[in-house]
């Protein structure tokens, strides 16, 4: 009877340590600023999440897990769980090398990886935080150029106060719209001191807080942000279009776009979701080109994960990668926003730490130079060797927001700066970053539109990066990128910012052909109909393939392109393959000399300097093959963003599908997206997924 007491004793301890319970907390910095974006993951698993807009997170684990918290620019800790289920920690910077740390009681153990060596620090308090990675608050800046005394001070201080509207506690990524109630709307507003604010609405409140009441009372956040509508592309019939024609996008702004929705529990805007830009979010395994032109051509056909009718076809592009000591030298220009909207920490904090990762790989040979525009324009950093790295850091760390936001002058006076300094057969580049929220002088889409085509006349290219929520303009940023000859990223988190400027530096920065085009051509022997996924905006006319008068995407060092189609081939009965009238003057006798050939692959491009372009063409034959993992995973992002876009083709397929393609695809995962994938699409909400913005 005692043994048996004695084991009902060890599986009921066995049950208890092994049940799953869900562990929350904030993850801060040294002031208790929350940290934004931190990974925390279970050790040894794929179970992940990441921090919120205000450093909280949310997991599941059992007694005895280790979570593993990880910025970039920070060391990491880990804490082994115990019975705690509320875990906050305060991440340490670490400028050079990421170290361990290990939480166990009541203490600190940080492991040296050179040294071997042991340090105790007390944790008494959760609170006790370290700065968070390169971020610089010197009040004040001295900009050339502005015109009144507010744009000269650029106005107010980055620590934003909380908000409270109609009794309702504002997330302080939505200070920006709360500043623009009008007058006429308010009954009243009180502002409170940090330390009256603090004791009455708590540390949310530490820096101060203002209290409107409104005259309706019933203030609901209005997001002002923008994106281009998106047609889904439909089933095209072989016999009538057999050609299939676009410029290329390595931007990649919509995911990382997507997964700040997703991560902040919001509903996807339909019109958010690019899914080409979410496929070439992820590195492929293509291989290097050997011949003269700058890229390789690799073709895949397989059948559709999602329809048995269909078979699904890859396209991939790999651009010639260039050693960083083999580049050209850069004039570079930083345009940067600093007007009022770009006051919170997920925009010109974030903006200062991401740009400090680029000057960090700045060479002897390379110039900076910074322009920053509020409700005027101006020069804060003349053209600066990237040797001279503390120079530059101290102008980016001067830098604090207010006023309103004159894109158009500013983008005009960086063309300037950037064509009075220009480097001939080197990369002459304008790098603009803001929320695209311009709101004096040259304004709409169409103004920002006609400004970039003139000035990309003068041989600089732009690269534009958007930050901050709330009132982020994805539409206008996306056409300054096309017509500037330039791409178009979306940093919402550090890890963003290592991903852009570390891994994906050369690709950023370094122009190997410009307006790439490709057109494909279907055999209608071997296929009835097809459907390009993704692309919508990026479609040409087929004529305009041969037309080297019209623009289409950059392709940078190292940039790897992808596209998919769906086909349905000739002898299947599918309900999307639409019947035409019978054609009396046009021949559709069977060419039996291209019998074994399913499309050919035809690319067109410029060489950065160039005006006249030159073709390569690429033949697929009609081999079906089993899915690399490369194709899996591409596969999977595809369906993905179709079920986020509620598509009219995915057949009911499930979140669960994406996981299944996904998991199988994850290969090698050296830094960890495609994990970071997968728990993107396990956290989703089925109800996150909606038809309207």
């Amino acid at each position: 009877m005692k043994n048996a007491t004695f084991l009902l004793f060890l599986f009921t301890s066995f049950l208890l340590s092994s049940q799953q319970v869900k562990i929350s907390g904030t993850v801060s910095d040294h002031a208790g600023n929350p940290m934004p974006g931190v990974n925390v993951i279970v050790k040894g698993t794929t179970n992940g999440t990441q921090t919120d807009f205000d450093g909280a997170y949310t997991i599941s684990a059992t007694k005895n897990d280790e979570l593993v918290f990880s910025y970039i620019g920070c060391k990491n800790m880990i804490v082994k769980i115990r019975d705690s289920v509320v875990v906050n920690v305060s991440l340490e910077e670490d400028l050079q090398t990421l170290e361990e740390v290990v939480v166990t009681g009541y203490s600190i153990q940080k492991r040296s990886h050179v040294t071997g060596s042991v340090a105790m620090v007390n944790m008494q308090s959760p609170k006790s935080n370290i700065s968070r990675t390169l971020q610089g608050k010197v009040s004040g800046i001295n900009i050339r150029g502005l015109g009144s005394a507010e744009d000269k001070n650029v106005g107010t201080k980055i620590n934003s106060p909380l908000y409270i509207v109609d009794g309702v506690p504002i997330q302080k990524q939505y200070n920006s719209i709360v500043q623009s109630l009008k007058s006429e709307d308010i009954d009243s507003r009180k502002e409170l001191k940090a330390s009256e604010a603090k004791n009455l609405y708590g540390q949310n409140a530490k820096h101060g807080c203002i209290v409107i009441q409104t005259v309706k009372g019933n203030y609901v956040i209005e997001e002002d942000e923008n994106y281009a509508q998106i047609t889904e592309n439909q089933f095209q019939n072989v016999g009538v279009n057999p050609l299939s024609t676009f410029s290329i996008d390595v931007d990649k702004a919509a995911y990382s776009n997507i997964r700040r929705f997703i991560n902040n529990g919001k509903a996807v805007p339909v019109d958010a979701v690019k899914i080409e830009e979410m496929i070439n979010y992820f590195d492929y395994d293509y291989p290097q080109p050997t011949s003269e032109h700058p890229f390789s051509v690799n073709t895949e056909v397989a059948q559709t994960p999602w329809n048995v009718d269909t078979k699904l076809v890859r396209i991939g592009l790999q651009g010639k990668e260039y050693l960083n000591e083999e580049l050209p030298a850069s004039n570079l220009t930083f345009l940067i926003d600093v007007s009022g909207s770009m006051s919170l920490d997920n925009k010109l904090p974030l903006l200062k730490s991401a740009f400090k990762l680029l000057v960090n790989q700045l060479r002897e040979k390379d110039r900076v130079s910074i322009v920053v525009y509020a409700g005027a324009a101006g020069v804060v950093l003349e053209p600066t060797s990237g040797n001279n790295k503390e120079k530059i850091m101290s102008a980016l760390n001067n830098l604090e927001a207010g006023g309103s936001t004159a894109g158009g002058e500013g983008i005009q006076l960086a063309y300037k700066l950037a064509e009075k300094h220009f480097k001939k057969n080197c990369n002459n580049r304008v790098i603009l970053a803001t929320d695209g929220d311009f709101n004096v002088g040259l304004s709409s889409d169409k103004d920002m539109e006609d400004l970039i085509v003139e000035k990309r006349e003068s041989g600089v290219f732009l690269s534009v990066l958007g930050f901050g929520m709330g009132n982020y303009m994805d539409s206008k940023l996306e056409t300054l990128a096309d017509k500037g000859n330039g791409n178009h990223g979306y940093i919402d988190t550090m890890q963003e910012a290592q991903k852009l400027f570390g891994k994906e530096f050369g690709g950023t920065l370094f122009t190997i052909a410009k307006d790439v085009k490709l057109q494909v051509e279907f055999n209608p022997a071997k296929v009835k109909s097809y459907r390009l996924i993704g692309y919508e905006n990026r479609l040409l006319a087929d004529e305009d393939f041969i037309d080297d008068t019209k623009d289409a995407g950059e392709l940078g060092s190292g940039h790897k392109v992808t596209a998919l189609y769906e086909i349905i081939e000739v002898g299947v009965t599918s309900e999307y393959d639409k019947e035409i009238p019978e054609l009396k003057y046009t021949n559709a006798t069977d060419n039996t000399r291209f019998s074994d050939e399913l499309f050919t692959v035809k690319f067109r491009y410029k060489k950065p300097d160039g005006n006249k372009s030159i073709e390569l063409v690429h033949v697929q034959n009609s081999n079906t093959q089993e899915m690399s993992k490369d194709f899996q995973f591409s596969a999977a992002v595809a369906l993905f963003g179709q079920q986020l876009r509620k598509s009219a083709f995915i057949n009911e397929a499930s979140f669960n599908d994406v996981i299944f393609l996904a998991e199988n695809g994850r290969g090698e995962d050296k830094n960890g997206y495609r994990a970071e994938f997968i728990r993107l699409v396990k956290s989703i909400d089925e109800k996150l997924v909606t038809d309207n913005y």
